[in-house]
């Protein structure tokens, strides 16, 4: 493993929906231009977002047996302008029998956005899709307890993108808050050891509108697999990896979020070694009020806090910095530092290498689990025995992970101190070197930014979450939101329903969590 270098239609008054449908059945006709050239045009008039596809219809020829549709295709791939841009003039003939049920619909869809679909109308609507426009999903990458993520190629760019469908979101309440949580959450970030949303799906109608599918960047692998594999880690590896981790979390926590699912499995990394935060399904803004009671529903077994363990209501963000100690260890022993088969056993790890904490360390704990410490016999911590890792944990290594893996919250070192420590020297001049997209090289040398560690002013606002009160009301918020993402100038982009894989994925089910988060009643 190495380290990288640094229109659908104009408003003709024909129905475009149809069109489409015409267009998928009878495929492209024979090339107006015989030597297959292309024709420079002005098409800004022709550029329209409200339906999706690349097509802009210029004229209809009807006849006594059959219609004749011109159209232009566009064939650029560059999406910034459309001036000037290069379009095939092509032709279909639709037959006498296809221009009645085009004259039905087009009736039909006169009324789409004032009258309720009716279910064929909504098969057709799913299905008048451009395939050259569709994404085709490949073979799935990641399955999660609220999504799964295929890999697939963006047509716009012919770029390989992840796809991230999110299946039976409008259950419940609580359901819907989440995802919209966490949409927004992904179209808010910008930092490039967060992964972020390139693009949302265009969705179908609402009334139709169950499933999100969000597309972003495509990573190679994760941390876990990496962990796991025979691929040796060298201290640069490590040294690397701690700091976009680090780095990533302290733009998170300056955001106000606490992630609450941080494991290697939710650290994406790609063949030059770049490191993303992903997974934001747990994710929520801090709650500053230490009388709200917060969900214990968090954090996989392994990486969680003792102050999770041990039934605490309310948590700050050193959740987030107590689980990349854990995996800081993991990095360097090739190894779960603590693995046990109940939460329970998982807090009594922790005290085998901690030692018995303080009651003010345990202030926060229910009373059960406070009784279950104290009834054991009194530990000393045995932290030295963290230098067995491995050959790289150094003294600075084993400092800075001592000061991750503190048992009172208040005394964990944050992000932002854990990125000043000296053993993290290495890591960010080696990521800053050729790794980054903040700095750039020259001809005469290397341009560093000013700011190695950025965070994001303003905050990420959860406040549109106090307003939301109904499943039906969550629904038509996020249907508009994704819709208002889509203003740009990208194409809009639906799924190819003829892939060869488009099956396997619409059936793709999430995987169910194999592990219960702790309750006070365990400690009672």
């Amino acid at each position: 493993m190495g380290f990288g270098s640094g229109p659908k239609t104009t408003h003709t008054g024909k129905c475009s929906t149809c069109l489409m449908k015409m267009i998928s059945k009878v495929g492209f006709g024979d090339d107006l231009c015989a030597d297959d050239s292309v024709l420079p045009l002005d098409v800004k008039h022709a550029w329209n977002k409200s339906t999706g596809g690349t097509v802009a219809f210029i004229n209809q020829d009807e006849t006594a047996e059959e219609d004749i549709y011109q159209y232009l295709v566009f064939t650029d791939t560059e999406e910034s302008t459309f001036d000037n841009s290069y379009w095939k003039l092509r032709t279909i003939k639709v037959k006498s029998t296809q221009r009645a049920k085009h004259r039905e619909h087009t009736s039909e869809m006169q009324c789409v956005h004032h009258k309720k679909l009716t279910t064929g109308t909504c098969k057709e609507v799913q299905s008048q899709i451009l395939q050259q426009l569709d994404i085709e999903p490949d073979r799935p990458i990641g399955y999660g307890a609220f999504g799964v993520v295929w890999s697939v190629t963006d047509p716009r760019d012919g770029k390989r993108v992840a796809l991230k469908k999110m299946p039976n979101v409008f259950q419940n309440l609580v359901s819907c808050k989440r995802v919209f949580r966490e949409l927004k959450m992904l179209c808010f970030f910008k930092h490039d050891n967060v992964l972020s949303a390139l693009d949302i799906l265009q969705p179908p109608h609402i009334d139709y509108f169950e499933e999100i599918y969000v597309v972003t960047e495509l990573m190679q692998s994760d941390l876990h697999k990496i962990i796991v594999s025979p691929q040796p880690l060298s201290s640069d590896h490590v040294k690397v990896f701690l700091y976009q981790i680090l780095r990533g979390l302290k733009y998170l926590h300056s955001a106000g979020i606490l992630h609450r699912d941080i494991k290697p499995g939710n650290l994406l990394v790609n063949s030059n070694c770049v490191l993303k935060i992903c997974d934001f399904g747990l994710a929520r803004v801090e709650e500053l009020d230490e009388s709200r009671h917060m969900t214990q529903e968090v954090v996989t077994q392994y990486y969680r806090a003792p102050e999770i363990l041990m039934g605490s209501r309310h948590y700050s963000n050193a959740i987030d910095i107590w689980s990349v100690g854990c995996i800081f260890a993991e990095l360097l022993g090739r190894r779960i530092l603590f693995q046990a088969q109940s939460p329970i056993q998982q807090l009594d790890l922790i005290t085998d290498l901690l030692g018995t904490p303080s009651l003010e360390a345990m202030r926060t704990a229910c009373e059960g689990a406070k009784a279950h410490i104290l009834r054991g016999p009194h530990k000393q911590p045995s932290l030295p025995v963290l230098y067995t890792l491995s050959s790289q944990a150094t003294h600075e290594a084993v400092h800075l992970l001592c000061r991750m893996l503190v048992f009172d919250p208040s005394k964990r070192i944050s992000a932002k101190d854990a990125l000043a420590h000296p053993y993290l020297d290495e890591g960010r001049l080696r990521y800053h070197t050729c790794m980054c997209k903040c700095c750039f090289s020259t001809s005469t040398g290397r341009v560093y930014t000013s700011d190695f560690e950025p965070i994001t002013n303003p905050k990420f606002d959860d406040t549109f979450e106090k307003n939301l009160s109904s499943v039906r009301q969550v629904k038509e918020i996020i249907h508009q939101f994704i819709l208002e993402q889509q203003k740009g100038n990208r194409v809009p982009l639906c799924i190819n329903p003829q892939s060869a894989a488009f099956k396997s994925f619409i059936s793709s089910t999430v995987a169910q969590p194999s592990e219960m988060p702790p309750s006070p009643l365990v400690w009672e």
